[in-house]
């Protein structure tokens, strides 16, 4: 299977790590969706990625439903059994994507907006969101248990575009969240490799 990613990508990120945790061979193929990839439009006609392109020529995109085909190719190893605890880690999931949403819409602003018409306020109603959900995410760490999850994956990739676009902006009164990505790598030790990246 090929997956159409980008290293700064924290749903790459996500899906990529969950596949490592499997042990479900990846081709990594590198695109730059500014540039249209005819490959990714192809198979993605959102032109966004992550897309996963199976061994029979079917497209899978949004990392959340790559990552619910991940587990069906796994035998179920990537969410929990018991359905409150799936259920918390698909909401953890969800939580971390969001995140995610509101830092790549003030990336977004920055970037292809010109100075003059960038919103402060856009900016600011994001943080408002991303701060609102760190600080609960900093109350309500999820436990590690004996498996990792599908959830934790979203968190550590979350937390990895953070720490790569954002740092020394978010982690201020926030000690147990700042902590968890070194506690994560001690249970998935390619996160280093595998998080976001410039």
């Amino acid at each position: 299977m090929k997956l159409l990613f980008s290293p700064p990508s924290p749903y790459s990120s996500k899906v990529r790590m969950a596949a490592r945790h499997l042990g479900i061979a990846l081709e990594d193929i590198r695109v730059n969706t500014a540039d249209n990839p005819p490959e990714l439009l192809t198979a993605n006609p959102l032109g966004k990625i992550p897309c996963l392109l199976t061994d029979e020529g079917e497209a899978v995109f949004d990392s959340r439903a790559i990552m619910q085909h991940l587990n069906r190719l796994g035998d179920g190893k990537l969410y929990p059994k018991k359905d409150h605890k799936r259920t918390e880690a698909e909401v953890l999931e969800a939580l971390s994507d969001g995140i995610c949403d509101c830092l790549l819409a003030i990336v977004y602003e920055k970037r292809f907006r010109p100075p003059e018409l960038v919103s402060q306020a856009a900016m600011e109603r994001q943080w408002e969101k991303i701060n609102r959900s760190l600080d609960h995410l900093d109350k309500n760490l999820p436990k590690f248990g004996k498996k990792l999850h599908g959830g934790h994956f979203a968190l550590a990739a979350m937390l990895g575009y953070l720490m790569l676009r954002f740092p020394g902006e978010w982690e201020q009164g926030r000690a147990a969240l700042t902590e968890w990505p070194s506690e994560f790598a001690k249970r998935f030790e390619p996160y280093p490799a595998l998080r976001p990246k410039a």
